[in-house]
């Protein structure tokens, strides 16, 4: 009686393909009949770093050294920076799963490595993929796409560089600082 009830209750959904959400899990007709679960993607296993992050915990995201290593700044542009002589602040809103921000991350770093200008100091606000931390630090920032690297002065923003730069990291801080 039970399995009737069931049979009956079920047939209606097995007569009708239910295909798998795009980029998720769903459930597909067999053949043999039945339903049975099936997943576009494979699971991912990651930690969301959030909050202030410094310097060793973003070294420790997948390709960070490898970028950092990888990357050629333009000297000349790296001098005009490293000669910046006002205290300004970079505020860079990252998130540990993205990888425009596993790209330019460590390249700014580099860029600041090299500048080495105490004046050029750099602050990491770590995100989740809601765009929040539980501080709620990011949130003073108005910000839409990561990484997101704002130039501070005085507590006022001269210019950022939202994603990727327009020409290089280098290129765009010496523009937006005038250093060019």
């Amino acid at each position: 009686m039970k399995r009737t009830l069931l049979a009956l209750l079920l047939a209606p959904m097995m007569m009708v393909p239910v295909q798998a959400a795009q980029g998720g899990c769903g459930f597909a007709q067999q053949e043999e009949g039945g339903l049975f679960a099936t997943c576009d993607q494979e699971e991912k296993k990651e930690v969301i770093l959030t909050g202030y992050l410094g310097f060793d915990e973003l070294r420790q995201q997948p390709g960070y050294e490898a970028n950092f290593d990888a990357y050629q700044a333009d000297a000349a542009l790296v001098a005009k920076l490293a000669a910046i002589d006002t205290p300004t602040e970079l505020v860079v809103i990252v998130g540990t799963w993205c990888p425009d921000c596993h790209r330019e991350t460590p390249r700014l770093a580099k860029i600041l490595a090299e500048a080495n200008n105490p004046n050029l100091s750099v602050k990491y606000i770590g995100i989740d993929r809601s765009r929040t931390d539980p501080e709620g630090l990011a949130a003073q920032y108005d910000f839409q796409r990561i990484p997101t690297i704002m130039v501070r002065r005085d507590g006022e923003e001269l210019g950022r560089i939202v994603e990727s730069p327009e020409v290089t990291l280098e290129q765009d801080l010496a523009t937006i600082l005038g250093a060019e």
